[in-house]
């Protein structure tokens, strides 16, 4: 009888080809100032609000239902594909309602909304949906943007372009080459991914005026607004950070919106994120509904639900939502305070128009006008952690350090 042959190559095994992937640029720069033992480093580079202790705390407001939701909640259960509907109408009511704080029925009747694994995860989700409902049409996002719209809108399998936005020698918005070149270059049915207020990473936003003129051109030119609202309440003012978006859903008869609790109720562990569809009648968004139901089902299945729950229950109580508004208003106060102390310490000669800039713009980042090198000197030097961009989060400073920052950049320069 012939022996039986034994196979002595070596076994398959799939993971032996994956092929090694680059650190994230804001994770490897996370660990590099934690490994940093100088006691007067300054970490202006996770996009995290800070107090001025330095810490990430859990807002008053938050604790407060937190315990109340322990004291009384019965169950564990699902709560549904689209997740938390308290949630999902307190949401579009602030963010829609303007100074009212209230939508009617017959917009609230035109949209298709879904709670999302954070605002990353409300991106995604809308990006199926482009893919589904227009698989060729464009994203179009601004030049510089977001590190991560890029990985996650293009892994639906969308095309992506770019349009010019932020003028590094001016500090501001080049608004008429941005429309002139979405004219020239965006066809009809493309979209246009926007920052509805404090603009990641530069800071720098469209005035009332100039989102008047653009929601008149993106219906004009047939372009459906994505509008990205991450920071929602940390720019100018809630009214204020939300005129862009209400712009465009009054004006165009398509809206998709990307909203996040991440940074305004400080839950970013908890993954809070809400897209909404704003559709040009009830039967589309009935089809949008369904739509976003069943994208969230092969994805995730269920969203998870305490952050959403805390949410719903801050805005839908009158004492939480006041010690809520009231610890926002803290948080934008302090930024807009850091801004002006920073500005006045680089208005000297040289720094008058990055002065200009930092005071000028809104929420957590300004994209300083620094090169690689520049940037990484701040970090060998001087301890002073930022982007290779020159992309700055406000909150990372305090009172005490702003002086030896501003000497830091100027220096540099």
């Amino acid at each position: 009888m012939e022996a039986r042959k034994v196979k002595t190559e070596h076994p398959f095994t799939m993971f032996e080809y994956l092929v090694p992937r680059a650190p994230d640029a804001i994770i490897a720069l996370m660990q590099q100032c934690k490994a940093d033992t100088n006691p007067d480093k300054i970490d202006l580079g996770v996009g995290v609000y800070k107090d001025a202790s330095g810490e990430t705390s859990i807002l008053r407001a938050v604790k407060k239902a937190e315990k109340q939701l322990w004291e009384t909640e019965t169950t564990k259960s699902y709560v549904g594909i689209r997740g938390n509907d308290d949630f999902r109408h307190s949401m579009l009511h602030l963010i829609l309602g303007g100074e009212a704080g209230k939508i009617d029925d017959a917009l609230m009747n035109r949209i298709a909304s879904s709670q999302a694994a954070g605002g990353s995860g409300a991106l995604r989700l809308g990006a199926e949906i482009i893919k589904s409902a227009a698989p060729d049409a464009t994203v179009w996002v601004s030049t510089p943007t977001w590190a991560n719209h890029i990985p996650l809108i293009s892994a639906a399998g969308l095309k992506m372009e770019k349009y010019p936005y932020y003028n590094r020698e001016t500090l501001g918005v080049d608004f008429d080459d941005m429309l002139s070149h979405l004219e020239r270059k965006a066809k009809p049915g493309d979209v246009v991914l926007l920052h509805g207020c404090c603009h990641n990473p530069s800071g720098a936003d469209l005035d009332p005026a100039q989102w008047d003129r653009l929601a008149d051109f993106l219906a004009a030119q047939e372009l459906t607004p994505y509008v990205d609202l991450a920071y929602f309440g940390l720019g100018r003012g809630m009214a204020e950070d939300s005129y862009g978006l209400r712009k465009v859903v009054e004006v165009c008869p398509e809206t998709i919106i990307a909203a996040s609790c991440s940074k305004n109720f400080a839950l970013y562990k908890e993954r809070v994120g809400l897209i909404a569809i704003v559709c040009k009648d009830d039967t589309t968004a009935a089809i949008a509904r369904s739509q976003l139901g069943a994208t969230q089902r092969k994805i995730i299945s269920m969203p998870p639900d305490h952050g959403a729950k805390l949410v719903a229950d801050i805005l839908g109580d009158a004492e939480l939502r006041a010690m809520w508004v009231e610890e926002l208003t803290e948080m934008r106060e302090r930024m807009r305070d850091l801004r002006r102390q920073l500005s006045e310490a680089l208005d000297v000669q040289g720094g008058a128009v990055i002065a200009a800039a930092v005071k000028n713009q809104n929420g957590m980042f300004s994209t300083l006008p620094l090169s690689v090198d520049q940037a990484r000197k701040l970090r060998s030097d001087y301890s002073i952690y930022m982007t290779d961009s020159g992309r700055i989060n406000i909150a990372g400073a305090n009172n005490e350090n702003i002086p030896r920052l501003a000497d830091a950049i100027l220096a540099v320069l």
